[in-house]
C-alpha cells in the first residue's frame, strides 16, 4: 500500500481528489451535501446545484441562515426525517420558491432524493440531496391535463346539447284524452349523437287522435334537423285538417326538397276513442302492433306505400281498436337488435309487448299499462342484446269514456273543500299530472269561493260545477251561479277581489259571462303527460358483443345470359351504404345500363341501404332489377317499404 507521506503518492492522491471534485462539479443533476446535526451546514454543492440556487459562496454556511424562507416552506422536514430514521426518502413534484439575492425567485417544481451517509458506528453524519428540476415536465403535464379537462367539458357540454336537442325535438307532452291513454319512450342509439327517430300524438279536429312515428335515415345533427322539419309539417297539417293523406303529401314534398329527409319512413294512425275505428298509413314504416285486451299481439297489414321523397303513393288501411286494446307504433331499432334475425325480432317484440300489456312481466302497479308497454318492453328486450339503433315506442290504449264531473250544491263555505276533493278525484282518473291538478284545484277553488262570498245574500243559492275532458287534449270546467255580484264587506286592507285574477293565472284561459240571471266562469287548460327520453342506464343493456373483425359487404359478379348481375353478401347499413352507392353507379355506367342485384346474402338491410336503392332506381334509366328470396332479411324490408323487387330468381 502506498505511503501517503511519499511525495509522489501525495501528488497522485491530490490529483485524484481534484479529478473527483471536477467530475462532481460537472454532474448535470444538482447535488449538495449537508452536515448534521445542527443547521444543515452545506459542505459540498456542484455547479448544477449552485445554478439552481442562483448564487455562489454558500458552502460552509447553514441552509437556515442562507435561505430562511425555506423554513416556512417546510423543506427541512424531509431532512429531519432522514436524519432521524437513517433511511433514504424521495419527494416528488414539490412546489418551492428559492429566494434570490434580488427577490423572491421563481416558482419551481423539484424531485429530490435525500440519502444519509453513515459513520462507522451507524450514525448519520451527512445527508446528500440529489435534486431534479421538473418544472418544465410538470408544466407540460398540467397543460395536458387542462387540455384533457377542456376536452371533457366540451364533450359534456356537447352531450348536454344533444340531450337538450333531443328533448326539444320530442313532443313537449303527450295529450291526455277522454277514452285514450297515450305514452311514448325514446332510447337513443348513442347518448353523444342526435338521432333521427321521432313520435307525436296530435288531437284532430273531428275528435280522433293521430299517432305518428317516423325514422329519418342516419344520425347526427342533419338527421335531427330533418326530423324536426318533418315532424313540424305533419303536426301542422294534422292539427289543421285531420287528413292523413294530405299531411303525408306535404311531408313527401318536403322530403323531395330536403336531401336529409329523403327515404324517411313514417307511420300515421288516427284512432277514434268513441268507436275504436283506426285509419292508418305505413309509408315505408313497420306496421302497427295491435294487442288485444289480455291477449296476444298481431301486426296490422301494411297499407303499402314507400318512404317519403321516393315518388310513392300513400294508400290508407283500416282496422278497429276494442276497449282495453293497445295500438303500438315503433321504430325498427326494437326489432333489428344486434345478433337477432329480423323475423325472430319481430316475433319477440310482439310477445314481449303483449306480456307487458297484460301485466305478465314486471309488476309496477304505479305505472299505467301504456307506460309499462313503452318502457318495460324496451328494457326486457334490450338488456339481452343491447341495441345499435334508436328505439322509439308510442302506445295508445282505448279506455272507457270518462263521465263528466257534475256538482250542484248550496253555496256555503263547506262546499269549497268538497269541490276540491271531487275535482282531485276526477282529474286523477284522467291521469292528470300533479302540477296541472294543483293549478286547476286552485283556479276552481277561487271561482267557487267567489260564488260563496259574492253571488248571494241570505239564504244562499246554488253553485254548479261541471268538468269535462275534450278530444283536443284540454279540460273545460264551468263554475256557475244564479245570483248577482255582491261586494263582501270586509276591511279594505284584506285586498279582496283577486280571486278571478288568480284563477286566470292558474289556467290557460278564463272566460266570465255575467248576466242578470247569474254568472258563468269557464276555464280551459291543456293536459299533457311527459314523453320519456330514456338512457342506457334506464334499461341497463350489456355492451354489444365485440367483433374481432368488422362486418364487410361483399359485392361479386354473377354469370348471367341477360343483364349484368351482381350478388351482395353482408350488411347494407350506414357503414356500407356508400360502398353500395358507388358500386351501383359503376355497374350501371352512371345509371345508363341495366343491372340485376341479387340480395340473397344480405344479412341486414337498414334504412341507409334502402335510401341508396331507392335513389338508384330513380336515377337508372335502364332496368334495375332487385331480387331477394321470399323470407330473406332483404325481402322482408323491401316489402315493408314498398321497394319494387322480385322474389323469383330471374336466372
Amino acid at each position: 500500500m502506498p505511503d501517503p507521506r511519499d511525495d509522489d503518492t501525495a501528488d497522485r492522491l491530490i490529483g485524484d481528489a481534484r479529478t473527483v471534485r471536477e467530475l462532481f462539479d460537472l454532474l448535470p443533476a444538482p447535488v449538495a451535501g449537508v452536515e448534521v446535526p445542527g443547521d444543515y451546514r452545506v459542505v459540498a454543492a456542484n455547479g448544477a446545484y449552485r445554478t439552481l440556487i442562483g448564487r455562489e459562496g454558500f458552502v460552509g454556511r447553514s441552509l437556515s441562515a442562507l435561505m430562511p424562507e425555506l423554513m416556512g416552506q417546510r423543506l427541512f422536514g424531509v431532512l429531519d426525517r432522514v436524519f432521524a430514521s437513517g433511511e433514504p426518502e424521495t419527494i416528488r413534484e414539490w412546489r418551492i420558491q428559492i429566494p434570490t439575492e434580488t427577490g423572491p425567485g421563481d416558482i419551481l417544481y423539484i424531485d429530490c432524493a435525500v440519502i444519509p451517509q453513515l459513520s462507522a458506528d451507524g450514525e448519520v453524519t451527512r445527508l446528500l440531496a440529489f435534486v431534479q428540476n421538473v418544472t418544465d415536465s410538470v408544466a407540460d403535464r398540467k397543460s395536458e391535463e387542462r387540455r384533457a379537462d377542456t376536452a371533457e367539458r366540451r364533450l359534456e357540454e356537447a352531450s348536454d346539447v344533444i340531450e337538450i336537442l333531443q328533448r326539444n325535438l320530442l313532443p313537449p307532452g303527450l295529450p291526455i284524452l277522454p277514452g285514450l291513454q297515450i305514452a311514448g319512450s325514446y332510447l337513443p342509439a348513442d347518448a353523444e349523437t342526435a338521432g333521427g327517430d321521432w313520435f307525436d300524438a296530435v288531437p284532430l279536429p273531428d275528435g280522433r287522435t293521430a299517432l305518428v312515428i317516423g325514422d329519418v335515415v342516419g344520425h347526427g345533427v342533419a338527421a335531427s334537423a330533418a326530423m324536426g322539419q318533418l315532424r313540424a309539417v305533419l303536426e301542422d297539417r294534422l292539427d289543421h285538417s285531420g287528413d292523413i293523406a294530405e299531411a303525408l303529401a306535404a311531408a313527401d314534398r318536403l322530403a323531395g326538397r330536403l336531401p336529409a329527409a329523403r327515404a324517411a319512413t313514417v307511420c300515421v294512425a288516427a284512432v277514434d276513442p268513441a268507436g275504436g275505428a283506426v285509419t292508418y298509413c305505413t309509408a315505408g314504416h313497420p306496421p302497427p302492433l295491435l294487442i288485444a285486451s289480455g291477449g296476444d299481439g298481431r301486426y296490422l297489414p301494411s297499407s303499402g306505400g314507400g318512404p317519403l321523397g321516393t315518388g310513392s303513393a300513400f294508400p290508407l288501411a283500416h282496422d278497429r281498436l276494442g276497449v282495453g286494446d293497445h295500438l303500438v307504433l315503433y321504430s325498427d331499432g326494437i326489432i333489428e337488435r344486434p345478433g337477432v334475425d329480423v323475423s325472430a325480432g319481430t316475433v319477440e317484440f310482439a310477445r314481449a309487448a303483449a306480456d307487458v300489456a297484460a301485466d305478465r312481466a314486471l309488476r309496477e302497479e304505479w305505472l299505467s299499462a301504456v307506460d309499462r308497454v313503452t318502457t318495460q318492453t324496451i328494457e326486457l328486450l334490450v338488456r339481452e342484446t343491447g341495441h345499435a339503433d334508436d328505439i322509439t315506442l308510442l302506445a295508445a290504449q282505448r279506455t272507457g269514456l270518462p263521465a263528466p264531473l257534475r256538482m250542484d250544491e248550496r253555496a256555503r263555505p263547506a262546499v269549497i273543500p268538497s269541490v276540491r276533493r271531487a275535482l282531485d278525484d276526477w282529474l286523477h282518473g284522467l291521469g292528470t299530472r300533479a302540477e296541472d291538478a294543483i293549478l286547476l284545484r286552485h283556479a276552481v277553488g277561487e271561482l267557487v269561493t267567489n260564488v260563496v262570498e259574492h253571488a248571494y245574500g241570505s239564504p244562499p243559492g246554488h253553485v254548479r260545477v261541471r268538468a269535462e275532458a275534450t278530444g283536443r287534449g284540454s279540460v273545460e270546467i264551468e263554475v256557475a251561479d244564479d245570483g248577482r255580484w255582491r261586494e263582501h264587506r270586509r276591511e279594505p286592507d284584506l285586498e279582496r277581489g283577486r280571486g278571478l285574477a288568480m284563477a286566470g293565472d292558474f289556467a290557460d284561459d278564463l272566460r266570465v259571462d255575467a248576466e242578470s240571471a247569474g254568472t258563468t266562469a269557464t276555464i280551459r287548460h291543456r293536459l299533457t303527460r311527459p314523453a320519456r327520453l330514456l338512457t342506457a342506464g334506464d334499461v341497463t343493456p350489456p355492451p354489444a358483443p365485440a367483433k374481432d373483425l368488422p362486418e364487410l359487404l361483399l359485392i361479386l359478379d354473377q354469370p348471367s345470359e341477360r343483364a349484368p348481375r351482381i350478388r351482395m353478401d353482408g350488411p347494407v347499413d350506414a357503414t356500407t351504404s356508400e360502398q353500395l352507392r358507388e358500386e351501383l353507379r359503376m355497374r350501371t355506367r352512371g345509371g345508363t345500363g341495366p343491372l340485376t342485384v341479387d340480395l340473397t346474402g344480405v344479412t341486414h338491410l337498414a334504412s341507409a341501404g334502402v335510401a341508396v336503392l331507392y335513389e338508384a332506381e330513380a336515377r337508372t334509366g335502364a332496368p334495375l332489377l332487385l331480387y331477394a328470396p321470399a323470407g330473406s332479411p332483404a325481402q322482408h324490408v323491401m316489402a315493408l317499404v314498398a321497394l319494387p323487387h322480385t322474389t323469383t330468381d330471374p336466372g
